[in-house]
């Protein structure tokens, strides 16, 4: 077994560095005499997000993709049988419903898999979050010792949730404060529509922008209202990365604006964040490059890394930007591959685009 201290600090630093989570996986496996681990997250509208230990990477992508994922009862019965702990698989069903289990026969038994033990939390954010150890068939079920390994580790696991979840949290909150500096009304959302951060000036714009049930954006226009959340929705099950612009007509007395709904690209192992988004109303007419501070606010960009992603947005190829900076072609083809990084997008097409739409953004 790991040193215990060792486990434990690990399970902190991957709160915050996301790479680490499989790594992580492999050792809390370890720590109970198990074959694997995950870790999943499971939104209101029933999205999985997931990370896991290798060796269980293949299995875990066919289930996350499947139908069997919804009906699986070892979750409720979790929660209602043993809340905020770690149950066996042996502990929430009979033995014919075990060997009955559609996802163990389907999944794990083909690969000599049988037997599970985990915890259901629930996260901050709204979240289910899932803890999920997996035995070998030879093996039988997980021990007591096991589990009283696992239950001694759940206090670490919850709090590394926590602390990941509030990061995520104070993102939006900086990420609102920084547009607010410039005179912009922000609202930083989740995938599932929550509003996760909102600066004074997009709370000035109520009731044409508010939030709702469930601290859910909702726009008074009911077409507009619409046009949101289809391009939330396609933002996040296709992962579009272009900026998407929605007009919000004009009312008595109030101009009419125009919302810019942009991608907030994460670590691909964040499990506790997935798709960000940026709600931003501008006037009808404001024009001109992006602001160099919406640039690196949004998306953590270099004074350098602006400058670049400023100059490609009017237009302009690699050559020319080289040129206006002073800087080497090789130089500015670098800048380029980190810009491309921390924007999520793969081509300069593509960047330029979504930066064009950026735009309206300058003061």
């Amino acid at each position: 077994m790991s040193d215990a201290m060792t486990l434990i600090d690990r399970i902190y630093e991957a709160a915050v560095i996301p790479e680490l989570w499989p790594d992580v996986c492999v050792s809390l496996a370890e720590e109970v005499g198990g074959y694997s681990a995950g870790i999943l997250t499971m939104g209101t509208d029933s999205a999985m997000r997931w990370v896991c230990s290798p060796n269980i990477a293949e299995q875990m992508e066919r289930y996350a993709t499947s139908d069997l994922k919804l009906p699986n009862p070892r979750p409720e019965r979790s929660m209602q049988l043993s809340p905020m702990a770690f149950a066996r698989d042996v502990d929430l069903m009979t033995a014919e419903e075990i060997a009955a289990d559609p996802v163990y026969n389907t999944f794990l038994r083909p690969v000599g898999l049988g037997w599970s033990m985990g915890a259901v939390l629930a996260e901050p954010s709204g979240h289910t979050l899932i803890f999920d150890m997996i035995g070998r068939s030879s093996d039988g079920p997980f021990s007591q010792a096991a589990l009283d390994r696992a239950n001694s580790l759940k206090g670490d696991l919850a709090r590394a949730t926590l602390i990941a979840s509030r990061m995520i949290f104070r993102q939006a909150q900086n990420i609102t404060s920084a547009l607010s500096l410039i005179g912009l009304p922000a609202a930083v959302l989740s995938e599932d529509n929550r509003v996760l951060a909102m600066n004074e000036e997009m709370e000035a714009l109520a009731p044409r922008i508010r939030t709702g049930a469930t601290n859910r954006i909702s726009l008074k226009n009911p077409a507009a209202n619409g046009l949101v959340l289809a391009a939330l929705e396609q933002l996040s099950s296709a992962g579009a990365s272009t900026v998407q612009s929605i007009p919000l007509t004009a009312e008595e007395n109030v101009p009419p604006l125009i919302l810019h709904l942009m991608p907030v690209r994460r670590h691909a192992r964040d499990i506790f964040s997935g798709g960000l988004a940026v709600l931003i109303a501008t006037p009808v007419g404001a024009a001109g490059p992006p602001d160099m501070r919406v640039l690196s606010g949004l998306f953590d960009l270099t004074p350098g890394e602006a400058r670049v992603a400023r100059e490609l947005a009017s237009g302009a190829n690699l050559e020319t930007v080289a040129l206006k900076l002073g800087l080497k072609l090789e130089t500015v083809r670098t800048y380029l591959k980190r810009i491309f990084l921390k924007t999520g997008t793969r081509r300069q097409a593509e960047l330029t685009r979504m930066l064009s739409g950026l735009g309206r953004l300058a003061t």
